[in-house]
């Protein structure tokens, strides 16, 4: 292929085809494990092909197999942000093609970043602690949150063990609830290090509180265990729970080894909107906590990959992870007047990123992006409304923004009837989701809250509408009826 072919003019007339054809595709691939096999050959060929029939076949074989997380009717998980703006600043992107391991590798990529995650700071709330700009702290793209978290916990072990060089490994602590997500467990795998998760609890909305991690505390005192590290989460991935983050503070004060990292992969761009930010312990992120991490790429319309981190004190990460060969060094490193960003992650090379984080904020403004989450939260209340006022359904937690947690719960066939047991309940729930997601026009995803099976829905498409959220909700009642009746059939009536 050359300049002059013009394969490129007709990819994104396809792309916009896509989507314009979107509203009207199933949401999740009708295809069989293995189908691609079928079709594709399972070696590359000697030979260079006609670009047009790769392309051809792009259509033919991989469209179908595509679960179309763009979909209106896409509710699980959490949404993954794919806007025009993002896509055309990747395109960009990848045609510069810079690794930027440091400032000499492409000045304008690590510039852009600094100065877009400070744009991102103001748009959230953030305080100028956390921004570049302040030549202490700083924020920096990574993957995903699960990398934010790996290198947060690298840097607050190096940390801990320059304040404590007599400490074991093995004595080791990091702290996570049994909501926080599995990157908190999944980095003590990596790690080798010990990982305890504080049980929450349901009447506490599944929120960690200052007495169940003082009680940790105290515990692992005097088992000589020492916690170097808490993972606090701002939005749950199974309820949308937010940890008690003043409450934490005030714990925080007693205990200066202890590094706080906030996870808010998934809610914090709604700290974009300052209704939002007394819910979501701004206050508190602002005045404590060691680092912040939301995902751009889910809820904040950038396409994936980007999450962003912020850390009150970069030398933390830079002292936990710079390390400079002769052949990276530069005279504007040396000088220390540039950001090295490869000394803010685990891997050497990193993608120019922040080119369509800034076409994004560019693009929609910051308006524009907080009229879009208010939008999603107020389609999910719309939801939680109806499930309210379902005979059939009720909601198993309070709604978090733009996620609602449900289960099926008949209505009882007299007064005098005692209430289902949770067993029952699953089992009901079971059947009802195993039905909801064999349907390819609607996606959700389950969920075990505490040992109750129970459905998420998350509102975030950025082509969802009122319409899709009746829609889904139609759908869902349908459902849900009939696995009452597929259980009655089973078991003969509902009792006890």
């Amino acid at each position: 292929m050359d300049i002059e072919q013009k394969a490129g003019y007709q990819a994104i007339d396809r792309i916009c085809d896509y989507y314009y054809s979107l509203q009207n595709s199933t949401v999740m691939s009708k295809v069989e494990p293995g189908y691609l096999r079928q079709h594709i050959p399972l070696e590359a060929p000697e030979e260079g092909e006609d670009f047009q029939i790769i392309a051809d076949d792009y259509q033919k074989f991989i469209v179908p197999g595509l679960t179309h997380w763009q979909h209106p009717s896409f509710f699980a998980y959490f949404p993954t942000a794919c806007t025009f703006e993002g896509i055309l600043g990747d395109l960009y992107a990848s045609s510069t093609c810079n690794p930027g391991f440091n400032w000499l590798a492409s000045p304008a990529c690590t510039e852009l970043e600094a100065i877009v995650m400070d744009w991102a700071a103001n748009l959230l709330g953030l305080s100028s602690a956390f921004k570049n700009s302040s030549g202490i702290g700083g924020g920096a793209i990574q993957t995903t949150a699960s990398d934010s978290v790996l290198i947060t916990v690298v840097a607050a072990r190096s940390m801990y063990q320059r304040n404590h060089p007599d400490v074991k490994m093995e004595d080791l602590v990091i702290y996570t609830t049994t909501q926080t997500h599995s990157l908190g467990a999944k980095a003590g795998i990596v790690l080798g290090l010990q990982v305890r998760s504080i049980e929450v609890l349901a009447e506490e909305k599944y929120a960690l509180r200052g007495q169940a991690l003082r009680d940790a505390l105290e515990e692992d005192r005097k088992l000589g265990r020492k916690p170097f590290i808490l993972i606090a989460t701002v939005g749950s991935t199974s309820s949308g729970a937010v940890d008690n983050l003043m409450e934490i503070h005030q714990i925080s004060k007693e205990q200066p080894d202890l590094w706080v990292h906030v996870d808010a992969a998934w809610a914090g761009v709604a700290l974009s909107c300052p209704e939002t930010r007394k819910n979501l312990y701004l206050e508190d992120i602002n005045a404590f906590v060691h680092s912040f991490c939301t995902n751009f790429h889910k809820w904040g319309l950038v396409n994936f990959d980007c999450s962003a981190l912020w850390v009150r004190d970069r030398k933390y990460l830079t002292d936990a992870l710079d390390i400079t060969p002769a052949f990276l060094r530069t005279k504007q490193g040396d000088a220390g007047t540039v950001i090295d960003y490869r000394n803010w992650h685990l891997g050497l090379g990193r993608r120019f990123r922040s080119l369509k984080m800034w076409f994004v904020l560019r693009g929609f403004g910051a308006e524009g992006f907080r009229m879009y989450i208010r939008r999603c939260i107020d389609l999910n209340q719309k939801f939680a409304q109806l499930v309210r006022d379902s005979e059939e359904l009720s909601l198993v937690t309070d709604p978090s923004l733009a996620l609602t947690v449900f289960r099926v719960v008949p209505k009882l066939q007299s007064e005098d009837q005692p209430p289902l047991s949770t067993e029952t309940l699953n089992e009901i729930n079971s059947i009802f989701y195993g039905r909801v997601s064999s349907r390819s026009d609607i996606m959700l995803t389950q969920t075990n809250l505490n040992g109750i099976f129970c459905i998420r829905l998350a509102v975030g498409a950025a082509r969802t509408t009122e319409q899709h959220i009746q829609d889904a909700f139609t759908i869902i009642e349908k459902e849900a009826k009939a696995a009452i009746e597929a259980w009655k059939t089973i078991n003969g009536t509902i009792t006890e």
